[in-house]
């Protein structure tokens, strides 16, 4: 654990190369035991088009190169009541780099989204992943007073990471001096995309105090929300209604570019009306948005929560991919970076004989 706050190390940080740990750091289980990582270093892999049956999936990127990864960095967070532990994964080499913070689902952690985050970070960009509350490596019980206001402490929790990124771009070896802040995006999983809209301008009627607050950050200029809750009230199940009462968002205000990822498989037990219920990001919001739809899809996207995760449903190496290139693809274009990968993983998708889905944009 790296304390960034008082520039010491008192236990080392986990340190990776290529993705995977470089030392023998223990990584701590949802069940709070220990496990050892064996020492190794490579490149995050990209779906060879080898083994993709369409031509979408394996559409050109940049090549990878070795990353390196470093958590659990600690950041103090007064009101909070636990210190807010990151992870950072960047590339070895390159200036300039473009910022993604990415924001897991309920009850992931700093240790989740491997496929995203290495990608991302094995292919330009520095990936920051904040471990929220709502983490079973937290264990926060449901009647704990901060319960109902967990949403907003996941907005808080982004805010923070984006208020000390001197501090912990200090804290991982030979990334000083490489960032590029003015290109800050955002993306979210499921509770994470309504994290990560919350910071695009979506607004929320806050069950505790019925007052609807704009909590955008003009330094995040593009997001990607992945299989994100839609509207709630009539459309939300009873359950959800009992549950997850700040599931009431206005996309009204969302004008931050955005690409909203959806499967058209994913049948939310959280709402009456269905697959559908996820694309309201992209079609009840203003500005320029883009949804990819992607075929046979539910809610873990093919895999991309992890590549060991218990909860993917829809395990599909092929889906993964082309989330990754199309993710990649459209932060490079909304970030102003470059324009051509974004085109050509559209006209690739739109060619392809056996699509894995579909990209639409206003």
């Amino acid at each position: 654990m790296f304390d960034v706050n008082a520039g010491q190390c008192p236990i080392s940080p986990s340190l990776q190369v290529g993705g995977l740990v470089a030392n023998r750091a223990e990584s701590a289980r949802p069940d709070g035991r220990k496990r050892k990582i064996p020492v190794t270093a490579s490149t995050p892999s990209t779906p060879s088009s080898a083994s993709a049956a369409s031509a979408s999936a394996s559409a050109p990127v940049l090549a990878p190169t070795p990353v390196v990864s470093v958590k659990p960095l600690v950041l103090d967070a007064p009101g909070r009541g636990a210190d807010l532990r990151v992870r950072i994964s960047a590339p070895v080499t390159g200036s300039g780099l473009p910022i993604v913070v990415l924001s897991h689902g309920f009850g992931s952690s700093l240790d989740g989204y491997g496929p995203l985050a290495d990608f991302w970070a094995a292919h330009g960009f520095v990936v920051v992943q904040p471990t929220h509350l709502d983490s079973r490596t937290v264990g926060l019980a449901q009647d704990d007073p901060r319960t109902p206001r967990i949403w907003r402490h996941r907005v808080e929790d982004v805010k923070r990471v984006l208020d000390r990124l001197d501090l912990l771009e200090a804290a991982v070896p030979g990334l000083g001096g490489r960032l590029d802040r003015s290109r800050i995006a955002v993306a979210g999983h499921s509770f994470g995309g309504q994290t990560a809209g919350n910071l695009l301008g979506l607004r929320v009627l806050d069950p505790v105090s019925k007052k609807e607050a704009d909590l955008s950050d003009a330094r995040i200029k593009a997001g990607v929300l992945l299989a994100t809750a839609g509207k709630g009230g009539a459309d939300l199940t009873p359950f959800a209604a009992e549950r997850f009462p700040f599931m009431n968002p206005d996309f009204a205000h969302m004008t931050a570019p955005a690409l909203v990822v959806v499967g058209d498989r994913d049948d939310s037990p959280l709402s009456v009306r269905g697959p559908e219920w996820l694309a309201d990001p992209y079609f009840l919001s203003p500005g320029d948005k883009s949804l990819l739809t992607l075929f046979g899809a539910e809610h873990s996207l093919g895999g991309i929560a992890g590549y060991e995760v218990q909860e993917t449903t829809d395990e599909n190496p092929e889906r993964v991919g082309l989330v990754q290139r199309v993710t990649w693809a459209y932060l490079r274009h909304a970030l102003g970076i470059e324009d051509d990968s974004w085109t050509a993983v559209r006209e690739a998708l739109a060619e392809d004989a056996a699509p894995l889905g579909r990209i639409e944009s206003k």
